[in-house]
């Protein structure tokens, strides 16, 4: 792809018990500042969010977060960041991401993590933009999902290149490769009766 600079991570803004959660939220952050490219996400100072971004500026990276005004009581915004940006709801705060980012990737997450993947997923399978998405795993974390996905080619709902829309890595090097390497797929989205 294109030269990276900004990546989107989305992530919960809970705190597993498990510490492998936050090593590898460190890890991937690190990474991300060390590469000198911009880390967006949610704008939250807690949970594996709060991790995120307190890595990378650590590390001396450029971080962007992004948080609408109504969860600031409740996921406590940012107060170190390079740049926060306030928005009025939800799906505005997605789209901001997306215009910020280059590539998104997934730690870990509860179900706003799971939203914020499947629409930037949809919107990559219609056709809406080329931009790569890796689901980065811990712990066999996103091993069901995976499974999903692929009993969904396997009874026809999903087509095989879609499917590979979202590919894991276990390591930040790996997420990095797999950024690198992306290449869109062509495909139309729907599948025929010709295609069962």
């Amino acid at each position: 792809m294109a030269t990276l600079r900004a990546l989107c991570v989305f992530c919960g803004s809970s705190l597993p018990s498990d510490v492998r959660f936050a090593e590898s939220a460190r890890s991937l952050a690190s990474e991300i500042a060390a590469r000198g490219v911009e880390l967006v996400y949610g704008g939250g100072s807690v949970g594996l969010m709060g991790v995120v971004a307190d890595a990378c500026l650590a590390r001396g990276g450029k971080v962007t977060g992004v948080i609408p005004v109504g969860l600031f009581r409740r996921e406590i915004a940012h107060a170190g960041l390079t740049t926060l940006y306030e928005v009025g709801t939800m799906h505005e705060r997605k789209q901001r991401m997306y215009d910020l980012a280059d590539a998104f990737v997934a730690l870990p997450g509860g179900l706003g993590t799971l939203e914020e993947l499947a629409e930037i997923a949809t919107w990559s399978q219609l056709g809406l933009h080329r931009k790569p998405i890796v689901l980065f795993d811990v712990d066999g974390f996103w091993d069901p999902m995976v499974a999903q996905l692929d009993r969904m080619v396997t009874v026809g709902l999903l087509k095989a290149e879609n499917r590979e829309l979202l590919p894991s890595a276990t390591s930040p090097d790996a997420v990095f490769e797999l950024i690198d390497a992306y290449r869109p797929a062509k495909v139309e989205k729907w599948i025929t009766a010709d295609e069962r």
